[in-house]
């Protein structure tokens, strides 16, 4: 996400390093750099003049504290600064309403109907609704047939009507329906447009106007850059939508449209798509955006994505095998399916603060754990829960039935147990002993 800005940035920074002081050539070569690495991202000409104007006004306007040196200050500005322009706070959607009513607008191919169920699985899990789903997409069968697939994935139900060519019609029922049936949380698919076909863009202020939606979301792909301004411009015109959803970030390194599109429609981005499965959705947090942008990470939405999969009655009886020493291959592969449970490997690695530049061009798979559940699964029930009793003839025998080498099954067997013995260390409280630990690990 955002590496070509990322690496731009980092280079832009290093103008200033070993400088003492800040001066007004020095700062004006680093903004230069900077302006030149938003421009690269897509981001709006006028937006970045007006965005390395504002940090230039700034860095001249006070002294360098004593413990930060020039390079760490102009950080700390362009981080300050690329908050504010994303939007500054956070901002949730609005559930007011009973049901609360969300009308979802967007581009052809922006990843709506897609969205729309990530939303209904986010309110679901997260926030404890009963939504339902609405099919207002009359102009294309397979636009509804999707959205009834989502729903099953997700096991929300999904209302659609056979026939029916009028979507504000079907969205007025829908509503009814939810009422009827305890659904607190309406989101409404409308049919892809065209921000210039006249009749369409008509058709979803109908909509909106009939229904009063409490939110109105514009989907925009991310990848599109400049491009989705644009659009977003136009519909907020005829719309005024509550805001912006960005999909496929993960796939977007320029960032353009993240950076620019609330300076332009005035509009916070509420949601972020950030891969293919159906949790891969996050809230906006224009602050924590800027820390990865600039390659800080994100340690909070990090430690947020852990506690969510965090069982404290698995823990319980973890940390209970750990202090009878009956940790076993089965307890570890619980561990490795809630680590995969937290996203995909890249998003994770991108949230540890510096791993990201350290691992550049690094292809992280989603599938790096394939040949170590597979090792464990080619082990007998007594072998998992004792692996003690791994010899060689077991190691030739699990090698043969996971495909990996016997070499492979050894360096699981000796990460195992150094994770155990880790484990142990740490229920102890025998903090100097697993530093040294962690030491010889390196």
């Amino acid at each position: 996400m955002f590496d070509n800005l990322s690496d731009k940035l980092d280079k832009a920074m290093h103008v200033l390093k070993g400088h003492g002081q800040i001066t007004e050539v020095n700062v004006a070569e680093t903004l230069k750099e900077v302006r030149r690495a938003l421009l690269d991202a897509d981001v709006n000409f006028k937006t970045a003049k007006e965005f390395t104007n504002r940090v230039k006004e700034k860095a001249l306007g006070q002294n360098v504290l004593t413990s930060l040196q020039p390079g760490q200050l102009m950080v700390k500005l362009v981080k300050d600064e690329l908050t504010q322009l994303m939007g500054g706070e956070t901002e949730g959607i609005n559930l007011s309403g009973s049901p609360s009513v969300i009308l979802m607008s967007g581009l052809q191919g922006s990843g709506k109907t897609t969205f729309s169920g990530k939303l209904a699985n986010y309110l679901k899990t997260k926030k404890t609704k009963k939504p339902l789903l609405v099919a207002c997409d009359v102009y294309r069968p397979a636009a509804i047939n999707q959205l009834h697939v989502v729903g099953e994935q997700i096991k929300v139900e999904v209302y659609s009507e056979e026939g029916n060519k009028n979507p504000v019609q079907i969205a007025q029922n829908a509503i009814a329906h939810a009422k009827q049936n305890g659904n607190n949380a309406v989101i409404i698919d409308t049919a892809g447009r065209l921000a210039i076909d006249e009749a369409m863009m008509t058709e979803i202020a109908d909509i909106h106007k009939a229904i009063q939606p409490n939110e109105t979301l514009f989907v925009v792909d991310a990848m599109t850059g400049q491009d989705a301004v644009n659009t977003a411009k136009t519909f907020n015109e005829r719309l005024n939508f509550d805001g912006v959803v960005l999909t496929k970030l993960d796939g977007d390194t320029r960032g353009g449209a993240a950076i620019s599109i609330k300076s332009v429609v005035n509009k916070p981005i509420k949601f972020i798509g950030t891969g293919e499965k159906m949790d891969a959705i996050d809230v906006f947090h224009p602050a924590r955006m800027a820390d990865r942008i600039l390659g800080m990470g994100d340690v909070v939405s990090l430690v947020e994505r852990a506690q969510e999969q965090f069982d404290e009655e698995e823990s319980r009886k973890l940390q209970k095998k750990i202090a009878k020493n009956q940790f076993g291959f089965d307890d570890f592969i619980k561990q490795i399916q809630q680590v995969k449970k937290m996203g995909s490997m890249k998003d994770l690695v991108g949230m540890i603060p510096g791993a990201g530049k350290a691992l550049k061009g690094v292809d992280i798979d989603d599938d790096a754990f394939k040949g170590i559940e597979a090792i464990i699964q080619s082990m007998t029930p007594e072998e998992r829960s004792t692996p003690s009793v791994i010899n060689g003839n077991r190691k030739k025998r699990i090698a043969k039935g996971s495909g990996t080498s016997v070499q492979e099954v050894n360096q699981l067997m000796k990460q195992f147990n150094q994770m155990s013995k880790m484990m142990k260390m740490m229920q102890g409280g025998g903090g100097q002993k697993m530093m040294q630990m962690m030491n010889k690990m390196r």
